[in-house]
């Protein structure tokens, strides 16, 4: 029958070593990887291009515009909201604001 070695247990010192030892590898490991990989340039597709994001965001700023312009004036100054898209209704508007 063979006889079994006991398990030499480790000091902190000697585990502290080889845990420097074994994350050293695996840096270097890593590097040796990154080295051996070639550069690939990857272009994004986007679903939506940039134009028309900007378009988009533009008409839904006009209609949060008109929306709010409309509840302001409908709602909060017991007008009728579709007075708000009347050019007198602005023409009257500037008039007391520019009044001379």
């Amino acid at each position: 029958m063979e006889q079994k070695e006991p398990k030499k247990s480790l000091t902190r010192e000697e585990l502290r070593k080889a845990q420097k030892n074994k994350a050293r590898q695996q840096e270097e490991h890593a590097a040796t990887n990154e080295r051996k990989k070639p550069e690939k340039l990857r272009w994004r597709i986007r679903l939506i291009p940039i134009w028309l994001r900007i378009i988009i965001i533009l008409i839904i700023m006009a209609v949060a515009i008109i929306a709010g312009a409309m509840f302001g004036y409908g709602v909060l100054g017991g007008g009728n909201p579709m007075d708000v898209l009347n050019k007198e209704t602005w023409q009257h508007i500037l008039d007391l604001v520019n009044k001379e």
